[in-house]
């Protein structure tokens, strides 16, 4: 038998002080000792005017590991939510930017922890990283496999956007982003995109009996890498034919490094002209007709975008299918708050909780795509 599941506290963590526009390459260091010719164009366009690094402003070193700050995450949750750590019985971690590729990230965050043995899981990919982990949670909870589960996203971009890693900007690039915004989204567009939070989520079987909880109606992700080709990566280079070359099949490590197959890439043209429609005329309008949604059941829309540039066409795709979604129901805290990837939609979830405009039966609505092979994520909330 199913069991009704409730998200009954949501902690994150932002490290070190907020960093404004000015102030951004003082602490990711300039690359070739020159200040970035496209940083302020970049900036206008995705809109966001402070963010939060785990890099030492002092030093320019790093400040803490993800999983040092994940682990600070569920620490947070532990004490707030006065949940004792010695009560985990699922730990669910997912991130794109682990401190290594082996052991997984959530082994090294229950390293961290010290907590005792219990159920620990990864899960890896982009923005819906935080969601695949979510989903586990929420299911071995509402399956009854678990009486609790605490369910992170994280992200530790910053340090691999230090001016160390990047090459000197080709004067080219420069001009075509004049030309065409959106075809920024490379090294140096990534650079001034991506910033670093911790958050974690506590899912029980049982509301709160001291405030607000979200009870999940439902928790959908969709994938289109059946019908699309990769658009967002790292260890690997694309070739033309659309396909990946992954670093092992590099012919010896200075080819690894020469063309930069650590750096994390998106595939403009990709991007451009998929991660709207799919996500909405395709994946929403598939939900859409599953639960028989309507735009008057949602209270609050919770969309997870990288940039101001998108905000519109998300309005226009959502009108295009009949669901017009009007723009005082849209809560995002991007400007402020930075991109976090997968921890993103719980940055801004926990903001909304937080807030004092939550009313019991109100419905949030959360939208979470990913561009690394167009996998999207869509949840449903009700405050009780």
């Amino acid at each position: 038998m199913m069991v009704t599941a409730y998200i009954t506290g949501i902690e994150v963590v932002l490290p070190n002080k907020s960093v404004n526009n000015q102030e951004l390459e003082n602490v990711l260091g300039l690359i070739n000792e020159k200040p970035s010719r496209s940083k302020n164009r970049i900036l206008k366009n995705n809109g966001i005017t402070s963010r939060y690094y785990a890099i030492d402003p002092q030093t320019g070193k790093p400040s803490h590991t993800n999983a040092q700050l994940t682990a600070e995450a569920v620490r947070t949750l532990s004490r707030n939510s006065h949940f004792p750590l010695e009560e985990i019985d699922c730990l669910v971690c997912g991130t794109s930017s682990p401190d290594q590729l082996i052991p997984n990230h959530a082994l090294m965050v229950h390293g961290e922890l010290g907590c005792p043995p219990c159920e620990v899981v990864a899960t890896i990919g982009v923005c819906c990283s935080g969601m695949t982990a979510f989903k586990y949670g929420y299911m071995s909870v509402s399956s009854g496999l678990s009486k609790n589960a605490v369910t992170t996203g994280s992200e530790v971009a910053s340090s691999a956007f230090r001016g160390v890693y990047f090459q000197p900007e080709i004067e080219a690039k420069i001009q075509d982003l004049e030309a065409k915004p959106i075809i920024g989204f490379e090294k140096d567009f990534l650079r001034w995109m991506l910033s670093d939070a911790s958050a974690a989520v506590l899912i029980t079987d049982t509301p709160r009996s001291d405030g607000i909880s979200l009870r999940i109606e439902w928790v959908e992700i969709v994938s289109f890498a059946n019908e699309l080709e990769t658009c967002m990566y790292a260890g690997a280079i694309k070739k033309a034919d659309g396909s990946l070359q992954g670093w092992r099949a590099a012919e010896n490590p200075q080819e690894v490094w020469q063309e930069s197959y650590w750096a994390l890439k998106q595939d403009v043209k990709v991007l451009g002209e998929n991660i709207i429609s799919y996500g909405i005329q395709k994946g929403f309008a598939q939900i859409r007709d599953k639960y028989n949604l309507k735009p008057n059941d949602i209270t609050w829309y919770l969309p997870h975008y990288s940039s101001e540039h998108f905000k519109q066409p998300l309005y226009d795709d959502l009108v295009e299918i009949g669901f017009e979604i009007t723009f005082d129901k849209w809560f995002t805290n991007l400007p402020y708050k930075g991109n976090t990837g997968s921890a993103s939609i719980f940055v801004m979830l926990e903001e909304l909780m937080s807030s004092g405009k939550l009313e019991r039966g109100d419905r949030i609505f959360c939208l979470i795509p990913e561009s690394a092979r167009f996998l999207y994520a869509y949840m449903l909330l009700t405050a009780v």
